[in-house]
């Protein structure tokens, strides 16, 4: 896995880089043992496209494993291609409370985190 370490104060933000992509549960937690801080930076693209559909219910079983092991987690992409109103308020609700953000940028995850 490549990944780059962004220093925040006294915090460590574990940037994935590689196009390693998340299918289910287990590769979410290999992923969580091998990031090895609190703070995580992925990508819309290191998730399968059914990811973002809720019906589904991946994103929840994978969000709930990084709340299991304590990690904040950002995604970094475009989000208005996912259509879903139901999404959109996922996301709405989750930056607002921040364990988990849907940014469109690194820098916006860093910045976030920063406060």
């Amino acid at each position: 896995m490549n990944a780059q370490i962004h220093q925040v104060g006294n915090k460590e933000i574990t940037e994935i880089v590689t196009d390693t992509v998340i299918k289910n549960t287990q590769d979410a937690v290999d992923l969580l043992g091998s990031a090895g801080n609190a703070y995580v930076i992925l990508y819309d693209r290191n998730f399968e496209p059914d990811f973002f559909d809720l019906s589904t219910r991946k994103l929840g079983e994978i969000l709930q494993k990084f709340a299991n092991y304590q990690v904040k987690l950002a995604i970094v992409g475009d989000f208005e291609k996912y259509p879903s109103k139901t999404l959109k308020e996922f996301i709405f609700e989750s930056n607002r409370q921040g364990d988990y953000l849907f940014v469109a940028s690194v820098e916006d995850a860093i910045e976030r985190w920063s406060r």
